[in-house]
This record gives C-alpha cells, sequence and structure tokens, in this order.
C-alpha cells in the first residue's frame, strides 16, 4: 500500500466514524501505567498518534509533544481534542514509513518516543521503522511500545488480521539487540478503547532503554 492509499484508508476509518473517536479520548491503560517512567522524560514523539488520545494525554502530564498521523481527518479530532483539554501538541501530518522519514529536525531530539498499537506494517517495513527508531531517541531514551500478540488472530477484538504485522516478545528483543528491557511481557487482558479496540486481547507490553 502506497502513502496515498495508507492516508484514504486510515481517513476513512476515522471520517467514518463520525464525531465519535474511534479508539476513544482516554490514553491507552498500558501507557497510562507508565506514567512515572514517562516523566523523566521532557520531549516526546508519539507514532501514529491517531484521534490524539495518547499526544494529548502526556501534554496533559506537562511535557513537551510532538505526534506524527498520516491521516489529516484524525488530525483535525486530535487538534480538537488538544484544545478542549486545554494543551498544545505539535502535531505533524507526516507518512513514517517513506523513505526521507525522519526529518533531520528529530534526530536524537526525544527522550521519549510512544509507539502503541503501530502494527498497520508488515515485516519489512517494521524493521526499517525499527531501525529508525535509534535516530529519534537521545542516548538513554526510552521507548514506550505496546502492540497485538500472535494469539489476537483468534481472539479477533482488534488489531490487523496477519500474523506477520504481530508481535512476540522474542520478535522485540530480536529487532532491539544491545537495547535494555526495563519491561516485556505477553499477556492477554479486556481493552476498551472506542469501537476500535474493545474485548480480551492478545498483547505485547515493551519499554526500551536506547543504549547510551
Amino acid at each position: 500500500m502506497n502513502s496515498s492509499d495508507h492516508e484514504a484508508f486510515w481517513s476513512a476509518r476515522y471520517r467514518d466514524a463520525g464525531e465519535d473517536y474511534l479508539y476513544g479520548t482516554a490514553p491507552n491503560a498500558f501507557l497510562a501505567s507508565q506514567l512515572e517512567r514517562l516523566q523523566q522524560a521532557s520531549r516526546v514523539l508519539s507514532l501514529a498518534d491517531g484521534e490524539g488520545r495518547n499526544s494529548v494525554w502526556a501534554a496533559q502530564q506537562g511535557l513537551e509533544v510532538v505526534a506524527t498521523e498520516i491521516s489529516p481527518v484524525a488530525l483535525e479530532k486530535a487538534r480538537k481534542l488538544a484544545r478542549g483539554r486545554g494543551v498544545q501538541v505539535d502535531f505533524r501530518c507526516q507518512d513514517i514509513l517513506v523513505s526521507d522519514w525522519p526529518p533531520a529536525e528529530f534526530h536524537q531530539g526525544f527522550d521519549a518516543v510512544l509507539a502503541i498499537f503501530i502494527q498497520f506494517m508488515g515485516a519489512a517495513q517494521r524493521q526499517r521503522l525499527f531501525q529508525r527508531l535509534a535516530t529519534l531517541l537521545r542516548p538513554g531514551g526510552c521507548l514506550f511500545l505496546q502492540g497485538y500478540g500472535l494469539r489476537q488472530l483468534e481472539l479477533r477484538t482488534g488489531g490487523p488480521g496477519a500474523a506477520e504485522n504481530l508481535y512476540t516478545a522474542r520478535l522485540l528483543e530480536q529487532e532491539f539487540p544491545g537495547w535494555e528491557f526495563l519491561l516485556l511481557r505477553e499477556h492477554e487482558g479486556l481493552i476498551e478503547e472506542g469501537a476500535g479496540h474493545r474485548g480480551m486481547s492478545a498483547l505485547v507490553d515493551a519499554v526500551l532503554r536506547r543504549p547510551a
């Protein structure tokens, strides 16, 4: 799927939700549970941020937040959410899978990167994206990641329908050699995130520190 098709796909999903937020307006529960670690950061980047639930919440914690999202429909909703919560987020309409991303201004510019359910890519694209994350984080910076595990193909309560898009703990260990895993777990849990993620789900949680 090229960049234009990718944008059209996600914009249609967010547009079909109408005034509702497809994944709700509350932050991802895993991310919220990591508040103590996240508050050690100053400048945060939220990848594929959707309608702003995670970036706006992070800004409410007093953090400086940049958020990328490919869909202008989602960004319009995100800006509305930020205004309603009285916070500032630097929203960028960007496709994080294009070859010239990230921009030079992002290089080693962040204390934390949020990668919450960014599973819209296959194995080759995911590997390239993961390799770029080190260029975003300052030495010692942390990646906060949650995604669906393989058993999600049976549970079918959200997420991609292709096994190659899903995570395992072993996969993350292989993709981030030399990084320090502050947290890594596979588990099942109940998710209630709007209409997009709802029900018992197979999850993989990780907090990784980039080597100095």
